[in-house]
């Protein structure tokens, strides 16, 4: 786990934790499960699922009633970014404000990381709570 003690993995807004809490009643699930995939123009997409049951590999956020769980092979990934939920004429549907990207494609749907290592030592350096 990539965890710093007294901080969590990731934060959600008010917005992301109304519809996180949402769609978990209304499907009966345990929360949302969020990860990385290789893909797109960038290399990586985020992938976000229904989750019944919580793995013990998961980190687990909760925030008021909402929950994220994050795969195991995220979790460096996906520390310290903001999970939001934005609505506009046009679409609606979350966003991720990730401070580990490098780069993202014009569309927006595809991102790169930066460098494993670099990651590593930006966790082993991020401040205490």
């Amino acid at each position: 786990m990539f965890s710093i003690p007294g901080k969590q993995a990731v934060q959600m807004t008010p917005a992301a934790i109304a519809q996180i809490a949402k769609l978990m009643e209304r499907e009966g699930h345990a929360g949302l499960r969020i990860g990385v995939k290789k893909g797109g123009c960038a290399g990586m997409e985020y992938t976000m699922d229904y989750a019944s049951e919580v793995d013990p590999m998961d980190e687990v956020v909760e925030q008021d009633g909402a929950r994220v769980m994050i795969a195991p092979m995220a979790q460096m990934f996906l520390f310290g970014t903001e999970i939001d939920y934005e609505t506009s004429l046009l679409e609606s549907g979350f966003k991720f404000r990730n401070p580990n990207v490098e780069d993202a494609c014009g569309c927006g749907e595809s991102i790169k990381f930066k460098d494993v290592e670099e990651l590593a030592a930006d966790l082993q350096n991020a401040p205490k709570a």
